[in-house]
């Protein structure tokens, strides 16, 4: 595997604090691209769309926003989208996880139950967060995943940058 060893990177911290913004704000178009998705979805009526074609839709609309928004303006950064969208599943399944258990709120379930029916099951909800888990935790997730996606798919036709050697590794002619 290609990669750069972290001793070769050199940043400022403009360009440290650069990116962080565009790490930002890249996360901040894959949820506005799912949050604009989940608004048409309600002009549906919610409860008459199926969880899976709102997971489906969760993904595919910001795919297509994160390929179409690199295409116009290339950004390695926007490829790790996905590591915000793990934080936030993690964030919130933290939460479900501390949460008591109790009639109507996944009754006599473990840690695995819990997190099953809050986040993935398509069938049963457990009860936990009013049962609104897979919107707090599970489409968002697969939102900011799916954006990175397509911008991975995106930087595909766009040459990797270049990296700028440090002195020590540049031969020396005697």
């Amino acid at each position: 595997m290609a990669g750069i060893q972290p001793e070769r990177i050199n940043l400022s911290s403009a360009e440290m604090v650069r990116q962080a913004a565009w790490f930002l704000l890249h996360s901040l178009f894959g949820l506005l691209a799912w949050a604009v998705m989940m608004g048409v979805v309600t002009l549906f009526h919610p409860e008459s769309v199926p969880a899976i074609v709102t997971l489906a839709l969760s993904f595919l609309i910001p795919l297509a926003a994160g390929f179409l928004i690199v295409r116009m303006r290339a950004s390695n950064v926007a490829t790790l989208t996905w590591l915000a969208g793990l934080v936030w599943f993690m964030i919130v399944g933290l939460w479900v996880l501390d949460m008591p258990t109790g009639p109507d709120a996944c009754y006599r379930c473990g840690p695995g139950d819990k997190l099953w029916f809050t986040f993935f099951s398509l069938h049963w909800d457990s009860g936990m967060a009013d049962g609104q888990g897979r919107f707090l935790g599970t489409w968002p997730a697969t939102a900011m995943l799916a954006y990175s996606i397509g911008a991975k798919l995106a930087m595909r036709e766009h040459a990797p940058e270049e990296v700028v050697p440090l002195e020590e590794d540049i031969p020396q002619l005697q």
